[in-house]
This record gives C-alpha cells, structure tokens and sequence, in this order.
C-alpha cells in the first residue's frame, strides 16, 4: 500500500509528477491519502479513474469527502460525528469503517452473483418468447398477425415472469457470510 499526505499529493497532482505517480499507484494494491483538501481528493480519483482506466471506491465520513465520494464510481459514506454529508451522497452508507468489509465480501459477492444471473435469466426469458414469435411467423405463413394480443405481451414481462427474478433476487446466497468473511478469495473468483 501507499499512504500520501496532502502537502506531498500537491507536487503530485502537477502534470510533471502525474505519469510516475500513476505508474506507482499501479504496484500498490490500495492508496491512502491523508490531509487532503477536497479537491486534492477528487482529483486523485479522476486522476486513477480517467488514466488508468480503474474501478474507483471512495471512502469518507464527512462533507470535505463529498467531491470525491461523487466522482468514484463507487461512494461509501460512513455515518458518524462529522454528519451525513457524506452519507447523503454516497451509494452505500455504514454506520461504521469496520462494516466495510462485509460491505464488500459479503454483499459484493451476492450482489454481483445475483446480477449476472439476473441477466442470464432475462437474456433466457426473452430468447424464448422471440423464438415463439419467430416459429410463429412461419406457422401464419409471414402474414404480419400478431400471435398475442398487446396486454398479453406486457402481462408477460409483468407477472407471468416477474415472480423468478424477485424470488431470485431476495433468496439467492451462494455461499454463507461466515464463508465469505473467511475466504476474501471468493470475490475474485466469481468475477
């Protein structure tokens, strides 16, 4: 990891210096910066974010962490003594620094497993009624007729298949917390 303070990330920040700094940042699995100015902050994320084409997570707890909450891809607002700011514009919120790690391994994982089987679903789901439609065609002889009338179509995205992806999406854990927490590798593997 590297750890930066603020008076250091100026000089960096500075055209010359950015390319070596970037090129260091890409060695390190983690970068913390520490009494920086807003700007500095949201900087530095733009920075990693548009050079090195890199998933961004920011961190912060009060108002000062705002700007670079809003520009990572991902914002993590801590809710504490410095007010909820940070909270109010981040995309997760926990109550403490602590819970980030469950945020990650535990509900990072389900939620990402969830989503790539939701789309799997939904790729599945509509391949088969255009597959219906398609042998359709060739049973009315390509006249144009519609085989379903239109409310039938919208009830079938509505209710007729609704229930799998809200079941799926609220039930489905793969693996327990208790394993996550333990195997961090998880994460990386599912991916």
């Amino acid at each position: 990891g590297l750890v930066i303070d603020g008076r250091t990330l100026e000089h960096v920040l500075h055209d010359s210096l950015q390319n070596i700094f970037l090129e260091l940042t890409e060695k390190c699995r983690a970068v913390v910066c520490c009494q920086a100015t807003p700007l500095q902050k949201s900087v530095l994320v733009k920075l990693v974010r548009s050079k090195l084409k890199a998933m961004t997570l920011a961190v912060g707890d009060g108002a000062n962490d705002v700007s670079m909450i809003q520009v990572a891809d991902t914002g993590v607002g801590i809710s504490g003594q410095e007010g909820m700011q940070a909270v109010m514009a981040s995309d997760f919120a926990i109550s403490q620094f602590r819970h980030l790690r469950k945020l990650l391994l535990v509900h990072g994982h389900w939620c990402y497993t969830r989503l790539s089987n939701m789309v799997l679903y939904y790729f599945y789901k509509n391949v088969t009624y255009v597959n219906l439609l398609f042998w359709y065609q060739f049973f009315c002889g390509f006249s144009g007729t519609s085989m379903t009338d239109y409310w039938i179509l919208i009830l079938f995205n509505l209710l007729f298949t609704s229930v799998p992806p809200i079941i799926y999406g609220v039930l489905d854990q793969d693996v327990s917390a208790e394993i996550l927490m333990e195997l961090p590798q998880l994460y990386t593997m599912s991916q």
